[in-house]
């Protein structure tokens, strides 16, 4: 499994109404310390892959989408796919990663939860 693979792995894991950031999605990929090796990745997502891989979920370190002039336009897509998902943002652009954040379990990765949930995931309000 080459470099992207391994990430895309990982990205397909995060569940609906949930994100994970660049550095933890290295991390768990098996990259700690290359968070731009991943926002390379994720770059590269093929337009027929969106609905497979979940790109819009990985943000940045501070809860917000990395805007990019090279993007051409995505990041506000993101920001809308994950505002369709129930996630909220503040007045400054960021959301709560403490509410957000993924935390997969590492028994069973697809199994993990956000910590509070949100609206369009009521299995994740514990």
């Amino acid at each position: 499994m080459n470099t992207y693979d391994q990430i895309y792995a990982v990205v397909r894991q995060i569940p609906v109404g949930c994100v994970a950031t660049y550095g933890q999605v290295a991390t768990l990929a098996g990259l700690p310390g290359k968070p731009r090796v991943v926002g390379y990745a994720l770059y590269r997502v093929a337009p027929g892959l969106t609905d497979s891989i979940p790109w819009h979920r990985v943000v940045n370190a501070r809860g917000e989408v990395s805007m990019s002039a090279l993007r051409h336009g995505s990041d506000y897509l993101q920001r809308h796919l994950l505002e369709a998902e129930g996630i909220e943002f503040d007045p400054q652009g960021r959301l709560s990663l403490h509410r957000y954040r993924w935390q997969p379990d590492f028994a069973s990765p697809q199994s993990g939860e956000c910590p509070l949930g949100s609206i369009s995931n009521p299995d994740n309000d514990s």
